[in-house]
């Protein structure tokens, strides 16, 4: 005589396999999220401290349109004469886990940047939410 599953003992389990992946997946999904907003606070971090390094060498912050590119390359070599060769970050610009740009502002020596969110666009809610680098500190 062959031993097999019956059909009643595979559906049993499948249908036990479908309440733990309603009960996990829920959680893990949000976690994602949670995730790539922490990690955005990282990144804008590593780029603030490049921008204070910047700074120290060059005696201000990169304006607004020199943007973050500044840390790489030196936008005026005749205004910033302590650009160092290898720059202030690695060979290339930083984006957001989503693959967006940030937006780096510089007002009067008042820097901030801001990641678009999931959307790429300004606004939003939840996983769309804008973050700034002033509401990571």
């Amino acid at each position: 005589m062959k031993k097999a599953f019956s059909l009643i003992e595979i559906m049993i389990v499948i249908i036990i396999l479908g309440l733990l992946a309603g009960l996990v997946l829920p959680n893990l999904l949000g976690q994602s999220e949670q995730a790539k907003k922490k990690i955005v606070c990282i990144q804008m971090q590593s780029i603030n401290d490049a921008l204070k390094n910047f700074k120290l060498q060059n005696g201000t912050y990169p304006s607004t349109e020199e943007g973050i590119k500044a840390l790489i390359q030196n936008p005026d070599p005749e205004k910033y004469k302590s650009y160092p060769d290898g720059g202030f970050l690695d060979a290339k610009i930083p984006v957001d886990p989503w693959k967006n740009p940030y937006i780096y502002i510089n007002n009067d020596g008042d820097i901030d940047m801001i990641s678009l969110g999931a959307d790429g666009k300004e606004g939003g809610s939840k996983e769309n939410a804008d973050i700034s680098f002033k509401s990571c500190r």
